[in-house]
């Protein structure tokens, strides 16, 4: 507690009194409770910015507001985030080792406005509700340790099942472009191979200078069809370029075919090589041709899946928020485009994702990792009411100074009941183990509480839309601390 000024000690004076017997905290004291209380207490005064308690150390005081503002702060990485304000006289935070002796204080207490609180040891508070309270003294012991056990196995179990589900997503949308990539990767050093041994047997079939620029010539050519043949076609073609090439004693038609066909190459080209290469080099000068052919197709399959991979890890941490402050401006249609990404396993081709984006729209000040929270169990509830099949529908738009994001699904709809009781804390309608267990109570309160925004539901048959608004560049707000 060096962090907190001097307190004014002393016995209880009338002032004091008087500002305590005005709180309804103590309305059950008696004048002459209240004045012990206040007696064993010490008058801390407030300053802006100064900390008076700090989060995860013994909550050895029992702090009552009486005058001004504490804003109460939780550390968020590198960062400390306002939580809540005490503003209202008569709101307390910390004592907790009254009732238990690993209670800690949950946030840091941060002076916001010129006042005073009184702070009673909890080791007094302990024995004070022991000795006028006595049977309110044991609930209030064995509900805190029961809410505390509660709290702690519910939050690490949420934990665990959000992070499952979204890490299950994650490594479904990864695992496609990484095993091709591989697959690729382990292709390419056969095609390589083959490359090298093809100008090994040039050189020995004593090809000329002018031949093999001629061929390279020939190889210039080829250029793929952005039309490619359908699978049928493309097989009947491979037939052909195979009949045509054993026609012509050559005995590796088998890996040269594929990658010519591939390439859309066709009889014409092939007559034209004869005339550049005769046996024994037109074989050679052929594989030669296909394997340059396939290390240019599996260096670019490599390139797309690596590609991939990277957008994937830069979607993730942008969902995540890494290494950036938690508040700061943001453009809420790049916190869409990254979950998106992060549920794109849910998004089967039965599903059309419509993005109606506005131009212009302000980005704003916000708890960007928060609302990305807020967008994954939104969009998962509506994936999940589609049913693999329907149109999710996204709109981002600036609304008077508003930026309003509009989430709309075209499942079958909710009940008036439902919609009503929509926000409501542990209210779900999914079975157990379903969703990603945060809860639209959670949105709720991380839109409200956490940026001074708005939430709702409009629903009928056949479309249901969730809508966020947050006031555009201005700073998140909070309410005072319950």
């Amino acid at each position: 507690m060096d962090a907190v000024s001097d307190a004014a000690r002393g016995v209880v004076d009338v002032r004091r009194f008087d500002a305590l017997r005005a709180l309804t905290l103590f309305d059950g004291l008696t004048d002459a409770q209240l004045e012990e209380l206040a007696a064993a207490g010490d008058e801390v005064r407030i300053t802006p910015g100064v900390e008076l308690f700090r989060e995860g150390q013994h909550a050895d005081f029992w702090w009552v507001l009486v005058e001004g503002a504490v804003d109460l702060l939780r550390q968020a990485g590198r960062e400390a985030a306002v939580v809540g304000r005490m503003d209202v006289p008569g709101r307390w935070a910390g004592g907790f080792r009254a009732w238990d002796q690993h209670g800690v204080y949950l946030a840091t207490g941060r002076g916001a406005f010129d006042g005073w609180l009184l702070r009673v040891p909890a080791a007094v508070l302990r024995d004070r509700t022991s000795a006028w309270f006595p049977f309110g003294a044991h609930l209030v012991e064995g509900l805190y340790g029961t809410a505390r056990a509660i709290e702690s196995t519910a939050r690490q179990n949420a934990g665990l099942a959000t992070l499952g589900t979204l890490a299950a997503g994650f490594a479904h949308e990864i695992n496609n472009p990484a095993a091709a990539a591989i697959r690729a990767s382990t292709a390419l050093e056969d095609a390589c191979a083959a490359l090298v041994s093809s100008v090994a047997r040039l050189v020995e079939g004593g090809v000329s200078g002018a031949q093999f620029a001629a061929l390279d010539a020939l190889r210039r050519e080829i250029e793929p069809s952005v039309r490619p043949l359908g699978p049928l076609a493309m097989a009947d073609h491979e037939d052909a370029l195979s009949s045509w090439l054993v026609e012509h004693d050559v005995d590796r038609d088998w890996m040269i075919a594929p990658a010519l066909a591939a390439a859309g190459v066709d009889l014409a080209w092939c007559e034209r090589a004869t005339a550049v290469l005769a046996p024994p080099i037109l074989e050679p000068g052929l594989e030669w041709v296909a394997s340059t052919l396939s290390v240019a197709t599996l260096l670019a399959e490599v390139q797309d899946s690596t590609r991939r991979v990277s957008e994937l890890v830069a979607a993730v941490k942008s969902y995540s928020q890494m290494d950036r402050a938690s508040l700061q401006r943001v453009d809420l249609q790049d916190g869409l485009e990254s979950t998106l990404m992060m549920l794109g396993h849910k998004l089967g081709p039965g599903v059309e994702v419509v993005r109606r984006y506005g131009t212009g729209v302000p980005r704003v000040e916000a708890y960007a990792g928060e609302l990305n929270q807020v967008w994954t169990n939104i969009i998962d509830n509506a994936l999940d009411a589609m049913d693999g099949a329907g149109t999710l529908r996204i709109d981002v738009r600036c609304d008077g100074g508003d930026v309003v994001v509009e989430i709309g699904d075209t499942g079958p709809g909710m009940s008036p009941e439902v919609a009503h009781r929509a926000f409501e804390a542990f209210y779900t309608t999914k079975d157990v183990g379903k969703g990603t267990g945060l809860g639209l109570d959670t949105a709720r309160r991380i839109v409200v509480d956490r940026h001074g925004g708005r939430i709702g539901v409009d629903s009928r048959p056949g479309e249901t839309v969730f809508w966020v608004r947050i006031r555009a560049g201005a700073r998140s707000r909070h309410r005072p601390a319950d």
